[in-house]
């Protein structure tokens, strides 16, 4: 089992949680990004920088996490490529991605994206707040340790 990160836009608490699983559970975790890293040294925690590009990252991540690993991401697109996967998927304010809500978080997704290409005015998310780190520690919580008793 793996935690994989799309650390591109990964928010610093979010980011200083994972860490802290990482080395509490023993759990490797893999931050992928296309800008360089730095994070505290440890044989648990690694980083892959890819190229510059659009969705170079998600492609990575996409294409190297398996069934029972864990990924960190607001990208519904990649999402919805890792959760038929087996991969269970948490965006960084907690909320899990799942089989039953996938389908619909994207055809949203898709439809605010329409109406922004078309030059509607739809806002953006509200900033990070600390009841978005505890929901996203509680999940997170709850999920390794659901995966770390499947194993």
């Amino acid at each position: 089992m793996k935690i994989w990160v799309d650390a591109d836009a990964c928010p610093g608490p979010v980011r200083d949680i994972l860490l802290r699983a990482s080395q509490r559970l023993r759990v490797p975790t893999v931050f992928v990004a296309n800008k360089r890293l730095t994070l505290p040294r440890s044989e648990l925690v690694s980083t892959v920088q890819v190229g510059a590009g659009l969705d170079v990252a998600d492609g990575y991540i996409a294409s190297s996490a398996e069934s029972g690993d864990l990924a960190v991401t607001q990208d519904i697109p990649l999402a919805a490529l890792l959760v038929p996967k087996g991969v269970v998927v948490l965006d960084p304010r907690g909320e899990l991605f799942s089989e039953e809500n996938i389908a619909e978080r994207l055809s949203v997704r898709n439809f605010m994206q329409e109406l922004r290409d078309s030059g509607v005015m739809t806002g953006g998310p509200s900033g990070f707040s600390a009841q978005d780190r505890q929901q996203f520690a509680a999940t997170l919580d709850r999920e390794l340790t659901r995966l770390l008793k499947a194993r």
